[in-house]
């Protein structure tokens, strides 16, 4: 039994200074900066090319019925509540088919997409994203007919998220 245990010891004893050499070959290695994409701010144009089935026809796009709400400060942008409401009949011949949540400096351009329909009986959707830095938000709804529609918010951010591309 006692034999044992002197062969774990030894055994952990080689490990730890195998596994003490690769790391130290590991560190010496050199490093890179990671590139944030998240440093620079989009453009509206530049955020509405991620919209699925935006054809890029400024002249459709008018800000009016959708009411974003948000904090003009948030301390930490790992949970920033905000609430987008738009004003619609919600029928089936004129409804909101889609909410887009798109954010001017974080790595993914669409933080949310909900998809509606008639039956949702409001167009209105509360939730929490994260932030990567001060930025402008854009609350995007499409309706049945194709018409689009935003509102914008500027959100300043003491405590960025996001910071590891997430």
């Amino acid at each position: 039994m006692q034999q044992q245990v002197i062969e774990l010891s030894v055994l952990s004893r080689r490990a730890l200074l195998l596994g003490g050499a690769a790391l130290g070959a590991f560190a010496s290695t050199p490093s890179h900066a990671v590139v944030m994409s998240s440093g620079s701010l989009r453009t509206l144009v530049e955020m509405m090319e991620g919209v699925e089935g935006f054809n890029g026809h400024f002249e459709q796009f008018k800000k009016a019925r959708v009411d974003l709400q948000m904090t003009l400060l948030a301390d930490n942008g790992n949970s920033v509540p905000l609430s987008v409401e738009v004003n619609s009949a919600m029928s089936e011949e004129e409804h909101i088919t889609d909410i887009y949540l798109l954010s001017q400096r974080n790595p993914v351009l669409v933080m949310a997409r909900f998809h509606l329909g008639a039956a949702s009986g409001k167009a209105m959707v509360n939730t929490r994203v994260r932030l990567a830095g001060s930025q402008k938000i854009l609350a995007v709804a499409r309706t049945n007919q194709g018409e689009w529609f935003f509102d914008e918010a500027q959100v300043v951010v003491t405590e960025s998220a996001c910071v590891d591309a997430s």
